[in-house]
């Protein structure tokens, strides 16, 4: 019932702005020409179709924002004018009760704000979706700004979340499409992103992470927390002086190096996928500012840690051959990597999926960003999925909406960026260290306790093995070898080398008890073989 009233509020929202009139008369599905009768009832008014849209979607609650932001950073997909709305959404949400706000923070850090703080601002800084932000002055004399979770926005994000539930159960159920895209899974993910949105400690932790990582670089700066005044629903933290990334009027003002401002968040997005495995995923133009310092080398600001991301080891080898095949436009060698990973099934046409992809990357290569339109790639995409019955991997899904980010981003800062040319020395090299003997060291070095623990049962479990092979009946021994896989087949060799190559780093210098113990663990799995 809870998900049925919801929906009634949408429909209610969209007839009450009415929403039918962003598309023509063609467009229109059956249903909503059948209903059009109905709608006099709801008079045009005076707003344009983006504030119908911006306004709708406010009231809508924050998981319909956070649409409206995704679609303010295409302007080759949606009209200007809306996207001049909808960038509204960014951080200018209207605001809650300011009384409200001050209380919330004296209950969860128990005091009022003049034992706090040496000053607090009543007006908010900044009103997005999910939280407020307010400025204050710490006794130690530093700025900072103050975030608070709006207050009862949990309710209205599990009932988003639990109609989500059921329409993806119905598109499961009844498309065709429905296993290939994996709603509910997709829909699983969100609501753990979403809900980690609600828990400001967790954003602080994120930001703390992310801090460290870009720690005295060059090309990002993140601010610094502080955690005596952080709880679940409030965080505070340094505050910061910089120019919103769509403001292209300041950035050129100040002779701004445009180039590579927008080289450095290619940089900057690479870096934290593959090298630190650690991605902000809320990357829209509300987050991301510009050090007014030193334009030439122009450093970004980021904020709103909520939603971060990783990749699982498997996916980021995957997606890093994957992009480099495509940059070398070798599309043998993406279609075999789909069916590796297991994106599409293990009978797909080699060949026929091959001239697929070249006909959706192909157009692509050898034109400024200006020229290329990712939106439109995405759907050609999309098409070649339904051929082909791929499947939507939910664990990229924070990843593809960060891609879609960064070439918003990118369209509005630097619209010549060479996008190909930036991404492609850097996965080279990304592969290349990933394989080096000292890469290996490391992680052998990680997981060697482990190891180790395990290594004095393996002579008992090969006993074991063998004596059940002895006491196995004549008749059980002829079986039909099963045909080894590619994989199976390399996998024991390539381990046991690797091995004895991490054995000999430090044979090199003076043998060591873990120096054996590696040399004989590889040659146990050549002889495995």
């Amino acid at each position: 019932m809870t998900a049925l009233f919801r929906l009634l509020k949408i429909i209610r929202v969209g007839a009450r702005y009415r929403l039918d009139l962003l598309l023509d008369s063609a467009q229109q599905p059956w249903w909503l020409r059948s209903a059009k009768p109905l709608l006099w009832l709801f008079p045009k008014g005076e707003l344009n179709r983006g504030q119908r849209l911006r306004h709708a979607l406010e009231e809508l609650g924050p998981i319909f924002v956070k649409f409206g932001q995704l679609l303010s950073t295409r302007p080759d997909l949606v009209p200007q004018d809306i996207v001049k709305e909808l960038n509204h959404l960014q951080d200018n949400v209207a605001p809650f009760n300011q009384a409200e706000f001050q209380k919330i923070v004296e209950s969860a850090l128990g005091q009022p704000v003049e034992e706090l703080f040496a000053e607090f601002s009543c007006e908010p800084l900044a009103s997005a979706s999910v939280a407020q932000v307010h400025t204050a002055k710490l006794k130690s004399g530093e700025e900072v700004v103050v975030k608070a979770v709006r207050p009862g926005i949990e309710n209205t994000i599990n009932e988003d979340i639990a109609l989500l539930f059921r329409l993806a159960s119905l598109v499961e159920r009844f498309s065709a499409d429905g296993r290939r895209l994996r709603p509910v899974e997709v829909v699983e993910d969100y609501q753990h992103t979403i809900l980690n949105e609600l828990n400001l400690q967790m954003e602080a932790a994120n930001a703390c992470q992310l801090r460290r990582n870009f720690e005295n670089s060059p090309m990002l700066y993140v601010p610094r927390v502080h955690w005596e005044f952080c709880r679940q629903n409030v965080m505070v933290m340094e505050r910061i002086y910089g120019i919103p990334v769509t403001d292209i009027e300041q950035l050129e003002a100040q002779n701004t190096d445009m180039k590579r401002l927008a080289e450095r968040g290619v940089d900057i997005f690479f870096r934290q996928v593959f090298e630190d495995n650690f991605f902000h995923a809320d990357m829209h133009p509300g987050n991301i500012f510009v050090a007014r310092e030193n334009p030439k080398q122009p450093k970004y600001i980021a904020v709103d840690m909520a939603i971060v991301g990783s990749l699982n080891r498997e996916d980021q080898y995957y997606l890093a051959r994957n992009m480099l095949a495509i940059f070398r436009r070798d599309y043998r060698q993406v279609a075999e990597l789909h069916v590796q990973c297991g994106w599409v099934p293990a009978d797909t046409p080699i060949g026929e999926f091959e001239n697929a992809i070249r006909s959706v990357c192909e157009p692509i290569f050898e034109k400024p960003l200006a020229e290329i339109s990712f939106g439109q790639v995405l759907i050609q995409l999309f098409q070649t999925a339904r051929r082909f019955d791929m499947q939507v991997q939910p664990q990229l899904v924070l990843l593809q909406k960060t891609l879609l980010n960064i070439e918003g981003l990118g369209r509005q800062l630097y619209p010549d960026l060479d996008l190909w040319s930036t991404a492609h020395p850097y996965l080279e090299r990304w592969l290349k260290d990933r394989f080096a003997p000292k890469a290996l060291w490391q992680q052998f070095k990680r997981y060697a306790p482990e190891w180790m623990e395990k290594f004095p049962e393996i002579p008992e479990l090969i006993y074991e093995n063998l004596e059940r092979q002895r006491l196995r009946p004549a008749t059980q021994n002829i079986v039909k070898p099963e045909p080894k896989t590619r994989q199976g087949r390399y996998l024991w060799p390539i381990m046991g080398t690797a091995c004895l190559l991490m054995a000999a780093g430090p044979a090199l210098a003076a043998w060591s008890y873990q120096s054996l113990l590696l040399a004989v663990v590889g040659l146990a799995l050549l002889w495995h073989r």
